[in-house]
């Protein structure tokens, strides 16, 4: 008797509707106007602590205090490290790369500057595009002791580790006369 093919077309149409009828989470396109072009883009997340332009607004240099600030916007994410004048207040949009680092879609950083008595001097808005690469140096400090390869890193304690009971041999094992 002829195996019926219809049963078994009906079965995969019917997975094949599962399957796509679960893909109404993926986000919305990237690129506005073309179809699926943000179907693989990961999701944006929203990181830091946001100053809106309503927030700004009600800060009025010269006469709001460092205590209304903090009242208003929060503990700042950050102070200067040389000048605790200065709070910053850190936000960024970003997401995941695959198999990377968090990429950053947009960052904004809100700079609030006190004088001496405590009262906002400046506030300033940064975005992305003020920042500054930094160049790494891939200079290594040295340390004290031996210079050791990796088969001695990972084989160096064969033979030291001892049952209890059993005298240790090698540098850093106790001398018997040391009272241990």
């Amino acid at each position: 008797m002829p195996v019926r093919a219809i049963p078994a077309r009906g079965a995969l149409l019917a997975v094949a509707l599962l399957g796509l009828a679960g893909c109404s989470y993926l986000p919305t396109a990237a690129v506005q106007g073309v179809p699926g072009a943000g179907l693989f883009d990961s999701p944006r997340q929203f990181r830091g602590h946001a100053v809106t332009d309503e927030q700004l607004g009600q800060i009025v240099p010269g006469v709001t205090t460092r205590d209304d600030v903090e009242a208003l916007l929060g503990s700042p994410s950050s102070s200067a490290t040389f000048d605790p004048s200065e709070w910053y207040y850190i936000s960024a949009i970003t997401h995941q790369r695959p198999g990377r680092t968090l990429g950053i879609v947009q960052q904004d950083v809100v700079v609030v500057a006190f004088d001496g008595t405590g009262t906002v001097r400046q506030v300033r808005k940064l975005g992305l595009e003020d920042g500054r690469e930094v160049q790494m140096v891939d200079r290594v400090t040295p340390s004290p002791g031996n210079e050791r390869s990796m088969m001695q890193q990972l084989f160096g304690n064969i033979g030291r580790v001892g049952m209890t009971g059993q005298q240790q041999q090698g540098p850093g094992a106790a001398s018997p006369t040391s009272g241990r």
